[in-house]
């Protein structure tokens, strides 16, 4: 079967083989039971963990709020509750090795940025990626990123989140030959405008080999990553 309907959404399991992962549930918006309920769905058809022959099903629900959080928890006990990521992973089990060809790197220029680079994080891993991170080496202080080069150059696929004016990705896109994915942040003062003045900065990075996602867009950074690394 492709897909399952519920009264509120059509659940596509088609998208281990189209996308590489199964369907990720978006919270927001969503009811706890209507989360509870897609989460059981795809925990029962196996998921990223290959079927509930390999060991169990699993999911990942992002953009979760305390009420989906509490709901998850409560129905699947195992599952990983991330609060600062707003993140809930069930993992399959047993969780299979990474599959990667290298190490995704999730790098922050501030820990105000870290919400957004552990829904990253742990939307990398649940992509099957060995994951690293890096944090608070933003270039208020340089010095704490250049001492970092060598964790900087053994990663496959780096992952920069940087508010305020957005300029780590630029400096670690000259530090390295890897692909480097910036993820902008609304952190930042007035002027910032919600992110908007870290995202045309990352726009027009002189750096070679940095794209950029959307404004706190930890799970598409990832996303891209994970591709990358297992291309």
């Amino acid at each position: 079967m492709n897909f399952e309907r519920l009264p509120f959404a059509t659940i596509d399991h088609l998208r281990p083989i189209t996308q590489g992962h199964q369907e990720v549930i978006f919270c927001q918006g969503k009811t706890p039971g209507q989360v509870v309920a897609i989460a059981e769905r795809l925990e029962a058809t196996g998921g990223a963990g290959g079927g509930r022959g390999a060991g169990g099903g699993s999911f990942l629900a992002t953009r979760v709020e305390a009420a989906h959080a509490a709901a998850l928890a409560a129905r699947f006990p195992r599952a990983e509750v991330n609060e600062l990521g707003r993140t809930v992973y069930l993992p399959p089990e047993p969780e299979p090795a990474a599959t990667g060809r290298g190490t995704v790197l999730v790098c922050t220029a501030g820990t105000s940025d870290l919400p957004v680079a552990e829904e990253a994080a742990v939307t990398a891993r649940a992509f099957k990626n060995r994951v690293e991170r890096l944090t608070d080496v933003g270039v208020a202080g340089i010095h704490r990123l250049l001492t970092q080069t060598d964790v900087l150059r053994s990663a496959s696929v780096i992952i920069v989140v940087a508010g305020m004016e957005g300029a780590l990705p630029s400096v670690v896109g000259g530090l390295v030959k890897v692909p480097v994915i910036a993820v902008p942040t609304s952190v930042g003062y007035g002027a910032s405008f919600g992110g908007l003045a870290a995202l045309l900065a990352m726009l027009n990075s002189c750096a070679s080999g940095v794209t950029v996602v959307n404004i706190d867009n930890g799970f598409g950074a990832a996303a891209a990553a994970s591709r990358i690394n297992h291309s």
